[in-house]
């Protein structure tokens, strides 16, 4: 969902007993139609939940997390599966370190909180094409969400990896596991693919159990729910704050004559908590952060990209600390249940760590050489693309990016001279000059589709692309550029006021280990990366992001951590990278900066919060400063929104 927070709210009419702990025994839990309740163990059940994305918060502070949503008075959690987290490259699954999952349901099993499972698999959720593998566009006439033969058999083959890991974790099978969401707001969708829905139904089933409850979410609008909803499928439905509840259920009630009343409500406050208690599922109870490129985009009447903090106002900040809200609702939840005793545990430590002075270093030395195999050509219509010879210019010709053919970002130069930017919705014509056999290099930030249709070159359309995938996360992990800084790189055939630019710094250690957050003073757009990790985009112009966490696991390696900026405002670049062919390969593009005015400048100061950290900035700076200050600072409460 788009909006800021949401409270599922399930009304049981007729179910008022309420039971918050795991049992010994025979396990079960279904729906009593008859009486239109859940049943757990044969006894009525009431759950109050809370939704949490491991994708968005590492590891190391899942268990923290968990317990502080116990404390709060939840007994159940709702998780989403993101696909494309854990299948990067196709038919390669990956579910270690933060990508566990099984380890997340254990250590919620273990604090005492069942599960709501939503595996998709398009989970929406502002997360990267949500949740949605970008390789399955290779296939260019793909339709996603339907019972298109590419798409139903790329979703067999993982649900098939997935559902059988999931099985031995549901509830009836000793697990915690208590309900599956088939799908996620389907009714929404253009495609109102039944034969699809059939499809996912008969995985699901096959895979889990015919004993699963199985359930839909979806708008509380005629056409949602007609083609969002399926028999065998539970229908729930969702609502804004301003919505009429009384009608949208009797609109649930059409396609759900019995059985539990369930609802999504829709708003940024807890209004209506204390009368609608019985059921609740808060989205979300801690939202985390949208690491490396995971942020997703909502297009209603335009595009918006989303940014990296997905705080959400939660009730559990980004940095994991308890709030105000997550009080109030506490006190709310122990009027109808008893809530664990104990006090909450406490925010984690946080440290202001000072400042770290960053040297520009030169990108298309380093990035030449760590260039991949050609991928691919233009043809394929979906990737960032280099090098079409060039028609001959001699006035100044437009180049044209009709119907949004960049999607987001592309920086153009002509033989390595960076010559201006192209931007989704706001800038589709720009004017180029050269000579007939100039290479036109054109750099793609990511932050949708990457290149979907032709260029123009005043009437010509170019052709005769070459596509060079860049594998800048691994390049980083690996040490690069830090581990070049002996080496020596040519010297700029001129001074790079525009264009990329990479900055890198090294802060040593002080003895602490403790969470942080980065202040970027006057940046105006980059990635950012300490010891390896994405922290993810900068993009403070745009808003609303001024500070961005960095979790202490990403912060604290045994010796001193060299920290480095991308600053994407330097020519002669001549590598991008497809948007098919993975996270790791899109990581160049989105570490592009904004085109700057001004001089170059040769240091920067960042203000890093926690040390010893490697930092990885791709960002502009003021053209007025000659050095460059970005401040970490230490909060009770993380103040990202």
């Amino acid at each position: 969902m788009a909006v800021g927070v949401l409270l599922f709210v399930a009304v049981i009419l007729a179910c008022l007993s309420a039971s918050g702990n795991l049992v010994s025994g025979e396990n079960s839990f279904s729906i009593d139609y008859k009486n239109n309740c859940f049943l757990k163990d044969g006894k009525p059940f009431q759950y109050i939940s809370g939704s949490i994305h491991y994708s968005r918060i590492p590891r190391y502070y899942w268990k923290d997390r968990l317990l502080k949503m116990y404390m709060t008075g939840l007994n159940a959690i709702q998780v989403y599966v993101p696909w494309n987290f854990h299948e990067v490259v196709q038919g390669v699954q990956n579910f270690t370190g933060d990508r566990d999952l099984e380890h997340f349901l254990d250590l919620a099993n273990q604090t005492g909180l069942l599960v709501i499972l939503r595996p998709g698999p398009y989970i929406c959720a502002e997360w990267e094409m949500g949740g949605l593998p970008a390789w399955l566009l290779q296939k260019p006439n793909i339709v996603l969400r339907s019972a298109d033969a590419d798409y139903v058999q790329a979703v067999s083959n993982w649900l098939s990896v997935l559902l059988p890991k999931m099985r031995p974790w549901l509830y009836i099978n000793g697990g915690n596991i208590i309900t599956v969401q088939v799908e996620n707001e389907y009714g929404s969708y253009f495609a109102c693919d039944y034969n699809y829905m059939r499809h996912l139904r008969a995985l699901f089933s096959f895979f889990l159990g015919e004993d699963t409850v199985l359930f839909t979410t979806d708008g509380n609008t005629e056409k949602e729910m007609k083609c969002g909803t399926l028999e065998g499928l539970y229908a729930t439905v969702d609502f804004g704050t301003d919505t009429n509840i009384t009608n949208a259920f009797d609109r649930q009630r059409r396609f759900e004559p019995q059985g539990p009343l369930s609802s999504t409500l829709a708003g940024w406050t807890t209004g209506g908590i204390s009368m609608l208690w019985l059921m609740l599922r808060r989205y979300m109870f801690e939202g985390g952060s949208n690491f490396g490129y995971w942020n997703g985009a909502d297009h209603d009447t335009r595009f918006r990209s989303v940014v990296t903090s997905y705080d959400y106002d939660a009730p559990l900040s980004e940095a994991g600390d308890p709030t105000e809200k997550l009080l109030a609702i506490r006190d709310v939840i122990k009027q109808f249940r008893d809530i664990p005793s104990g006090p909450m545990p406490p925010a984690t430590p946080k440290f202001a760590y000072g400042f770290v002075t960053l040297k520009k270093r030169s990108v298309e030395h380093h990035l030449t050489c760590r260039a991949g195999e050609i991928a691919a050509s233009l043809t394929t219509m979906d990737l960032c693309s280099i090098g079409p010879r060039c028609p001959g210019t001699s006035p100044p010709t437009p180049l044209i990016s009709p119907l949004n053919g960049v999607h987001d970002r592309a920086y153009v130069s002509v033989n390595g001279v960076f010559r201006g930017l192209l931007q989704r919705d706001t800038v589709l014509v720009m004017n180029v000059t050269g000579q007939q056999g100039d290479t036109l290099d054109i750099l793609i930030e990511n932050m949708g589709r990457g290149l979907v249709r032709n260029l123009f070159l005043g009437k010509d359309i170019l052709t005769d692309w070459q596509i060079y995938p860049l594998d800048i996360d691994g390049a980083i992990t690996g040490g690069w550029p830090h581990s070049d800084s002996g080496k020596s790189s040519p010297a700029p055939q001129k001074d790079p006021s525009v264009g990329p630019v990479i900055y890198m710094g090294t802060l040593q250690p002080n003895g602490l280990s403790w969470d942080t957050f980065l202040k970027l003073n006057e940046w105006t757009k980059g990635q950012v990366w300490i010891n390896g990790m994405n922290l993810g985009r900068y993009w403070p112009a745009r808003g609303p992001s001024r500070l961005f966490m960095c979790p202490d696991p990403c912060s604290a390696p045994p010796s001193p951590t060299t920290s480095q900026c991308w600053n994407w405002s330097r020519p002669q670049l001549t590598y991008g990278c497809s948007s098919w062919t993975g996270l790791s390969s899109m990581s160049l593009l989105k570490s592009l900066n904004r085109a700057q005015r001004g001089r170059g400048r040769e240091d920067r100061k960042l203000h890093l919060l926690h040390p010893p950290s490697v930092l990885y900035l791709a960002g502009s700076a003021p053209a007025s400063r000659s050095s460059r200050t970005t401040a970490f600072w230490a909060a009770a409460e993380a103040t990202c929104s």
